[in-house]
């Protein structure tokens, strides 16, 4: 891994704790994506912040899921349903109780339909996951290898 200087740490630290804050106001936010944020910010802190990378991936709220994405490139099946059942109460519920032009009406219906493709594309973790194999064979984490 490339050594950074204490600036370059700072500067991903400070992104970091940005994208978290970024993801945060995704999880209440319709059209904000907070898992693409807490992917950047585990990035930045695994690079900069091993105490703050940790705190991240240890959060009971949303550190399970960062790990068994960054591991697996999956989510589980609960995440799925919850995200596309909240997306779209959050978005029918502004397109037809908030928004009276049906062109952005018409937006937000596509955009929710792309957001859920793209949910829908993501691999399912299945409930048990096999244990990475190259952790026990190289000594080194499959999660810090993803980094």
């Amino acid at each position: 891994m490339k050594k950074r200087t204490p600036f370059q740490k700072f500067i991903l630290s400070a992104a970091g704790i940005l994208f978290v804050g970024l993801g945060i106001l995704g999880m209440v936010l319709p059209l904000l994506p907070s898992t693409v944020f807490f992917l950047l910010a585990a990035a930045a802190f695994a690079h900069s912040s091993e105490r703050l990378y940790t705190w991240l991936i240890e959060h009971k709220l949303f550190g399970s899921l960062i790990r068994d994405y960054r591991l697996y490139r999956a989510i589980p099946l609960r995440a799925k349903i919850t995200s596309i059942s909240l997306l779209w109460v959050t978005i029918l519920y502004s397109a037809f109780g908030v928004i009276d032009s049906w062109p952005v009406r018409v937006l937000l219906l596509a955009i929710a339909a792309a957001v859920t493709i793209h949910i829908l594309t993501i691999k399912t973790l299945k409930k048990e996951a096999p244990q990475p194999k190259a952790e026990a064979a190289s000594g080194q984490s499959t999660l810090d290898q993803a980094l």
